[in-house]
């Protein structure tokens, strides 16, 4: 993984946040945009991102032939549950490689779950997401979105070879329409793309992510 920049990366935690203020919208009041709900919580927190990325996934949308869509799994993601994901995945980690140092199962868990104090999904700038067809069926991808390291054999990394010319193909379709809105990919993930978070902003070499930890979504 030595090309691969990691969110245990310290330049990650390095890059300064001067949040906007900008809100979390509903992605399921958002019209042309499909929200699948296999992660959906209580409050709805899973639907939300913020406002300009909502804007910037419609605008990838609209670039996709027609018959595929978008399906948006996973948006904001509240700090505790970022928490108790990488602690469960970390004690994976713990476990296959005993005798490891902490700095090594932080970029272990890294390439899986985010170390809460930079995680993309805690921002609101970051969503999991695949594609499908008008009707919702999915397309194939490669692997399952939320897919493991370890239970996909790596195929979850979005480079990953060993997938089939149509997941490959897909996959590009997917990277080429979000790329052009402003996204960028973890490369771990395919199904993960984010826009204004710390990693983001490393990535496009600016110097202030807009986006730091969002406010949770307000019920009513």
């Amino acid at each position: 993984m030595t090309d691969i920049i990691l969110l245990s990366d310290r330049r990650v935690a390095g890059t300064r946040v001067a949040d906007t203020g900008e809100p979390l919208v509903d992605l399921r009041a958002t019209d042309g945009l499909l929200v699948d709900p296999r992660q959906a919580d209580d409050d709805g927190s899973y639907a939300h991102v913020r406002a300009d990325v909502a804007r910037r996934l419609l605008l990838a949308q609209r670039s996709l032939p027609a018959g595929i869509r978008l399906l948006v799994v996973e948006g904001f993601r509240p700090p505790a549950l970022q928490r108790r994901y990488y602690e469960e995945y970390a004690a994976v980690m713990r476990a296959e490689h005993p005798g490891a140092p902490p700095a090594r199962i932080r970029e272990l868990t890294s390439a899986y779950i985010s170390p809460p104090e930079v995680a993309p999904h805690v921002s609101g700038g970051a969503v999991d997401l695949t594609l499908c067809a008008d009707d919702g069926a999915e397309l194939p991808l490669g692997t399952e979105v939320n897919a493991t390291p370890e239970e996909s054999g790596g195929r979850c990394r979005t480079a990953a070879p060993g997938i089939t010319a149509e997941a490959r193909a897909n996959r590009d379709l997917m990277g080429r329409a979000l790329t052009a809105a402003g996204f960028v990919n973890y490369p771990t993930e395919w199904w993960h793309w984010s826009y204004g978070d710390r990693y983001w902003a490393l990535l496009s070499g600016r110097p202030t992510a807009p986006y730091g930890p969002a406010e949770p979504p307000r019920t009513a």
